[in-house]
């Protein structure tokens, strides 16, 4: 019968445990949702638009900087989910656009620029 002995499994323990601390892993969700957020409020350059006024029909709207001072960031999920959006109200017609708009995405963008670093971070972690 073949014996198998295993040196240093209270060592490997105490590296698993340390590269999996949710604490750190918590601490990087934080410090990389507040990236994605600072990324989504440079992006929201948001040209203005044209709206419909009665008596005046469609009116440019120049740019107020209401839809970058609205971009917020929520930690959930006990701190394991960064949540960044904008509470503006007219903030997914930016980003999609409508019939009467192009799409100014300033979300996607500024997410497809944070994930690579996240990604890079997190396998920083688990190694």
């Amino acid at each position: 019968m073949a014996k198998v002995k295993i040196e240093g499994i209270e060592v490997l323990q105490k590296q698993l445990k340390k590269n999996m601390s949710k604490d750190e892993v918590k601490r990087l969700i934080r410090s990389e949702g507040a990236k994605l957020q600072g990324k989504a409020m440079r992006e929201a350059d948001f040209k203005g638009h044209y709206e419909w006024e009665a008596g005046k029909g469609m009116v440019f709207k120049p740019q107020t900087g209401n839809l970058r001072r609205n971009i917020q960031l929520d930690i959930v999920d006990g701190g394991m989910t960064a949540e960044v959006y904008s509470t503006a109200e007219y903030a997914p017609y930016v980003e999609l656009g409508t019939r009467f708009m192009e799409a100014q995405p300033y979300l996607k963008p500024a997410l497809e620029k944070q994930k690579s670093s996240f990604q890079k971070e997190m396998r920083k972690l688990v190694k």
